[in-house]
């Protein structure tokens, strides 16, 4: 099977997790947005984490939106996720080459930098729930724990990795995220940072060839995990041409007759997909008339 996320529960209820493979999404990002290493490992953290997230919300139409803002020169990313196990997401300077950090690792850190972390939840209510903190350490698994800690009040832990081909295609992707309920006993509590604190990293795990059920039942074995629901994950983007049009019509009168007298087809492309559109000046006319 491809990617796809788990969730469990374990201690008798007293602990949530989920666990995820994304390799194909990732890739399917960086082909996309022909991302450098770091910025694969900086959007592929943060998808997986994402998905995570959004099959976290109930409701079939349910939205979940990341943005981290850094002064690093990756600049900022954008990912949207919902119930389903759809993903989608960007990064500004796709092309950012940072020498390794003191780990030898890929400088995930370094290339996002000191900002904000936004998650802006659409329930169908009036008002979008958003929460926001500041970046902890740009490394994104650490700045989610940090999130949902100060912004919802759940004590978690996020583990996230993307490891690289020599070729700088996508070697493994995957997380956890890890959650403790409000009646957790205090001895589970300490059982459980301990068993984080010992574990090897998410990219280890994988490339040993450990399934998102191996690595709940890594840790937490000893709290009986069982796993409730097991959901398809992907990177999808439900953009198109007619979605596009309604952008184009949005601008205006003003606009579209500029673009119309320049006389030349025009090409616009998604932030998400990097997929393009062309309108042709006759193309633009029909709209010019739907805006009217």
């Amino acid at each position: 099977m491809g990617d796809y996320i788990v969730r469990a529960t374990a201690a008798d209820n007293q602990i949530r997790a989920f666990a995820a493979t994304t390799r194909e999404l990732v890739e399917k990002a960086r082909l996309a947005h022909n991302t450098s290493p770091v910025a694969t490992a900086a959007l592929g953290r943060l998808l997986t984490g994402g998905a995570m997230m959004g099959v976290m919300m109930k409701g079939e139409k349910d939205v979940l939106t990341i943005q981290v803002k850094g002064d690093g020169p990756i600049g900022g990313l954008t990912v949207t996720a919902d119930s389903q196990g759809h993903v989608k997401g960007y990064v500004d300077n796709p092309e950012v080459m940072l020498p390794a950090n003191a780990l030898g690792k890929l400088d995930v850190g370094g290339a996002v930098g000191h900002g904000m972390l936004r998650v802006i939840k659409d329930m169908g209510l009036k008002e979008p729930y958003v929460g926001q903190v500041a970046l902890e350490t740009g490394e994104l698994g650490d700045d989610l724990t940090y999130y949902f800690a100060t912004s919802e009040q759940v004590p978690s832990s996020v583990g996230l990795g993307v490891l690289m081909e020599k070729d700088n295609t996508v070697k493994q992707a995957g997380g956890f995220i890890i959650q403790l309920m409000p009646f957790t006993d205090e001895k589970v509590i300490e059982a459980l940072e301990k068993k984080i604190s010992e574990v090897q990293s998410v990219t280890s795990m994988l490339n040993q060839g450990m399934t998102p059920e191996d690595i709940l039942n890594e840790l937490l074995g000893e709290f009986q995990p069982e796993i409730s629901e097991k959901v398809p994950a992907e990177f999808h983007c439900d953009c198109s041409k007619e979605r596009v049009e309604k952008v184009l019509v949005s601008l205006g009168e003003k606009e579209l007759t500029s673009m119309i007298k320049e006389g030349n087809p025009i090409e616009l492309k998604c932030h998400f997909c990097n997929s393009g559109y062309t309108f042709t000046p006759e193309e633009l006319k029909e709209l010019l008339k739907k805006s009217r």
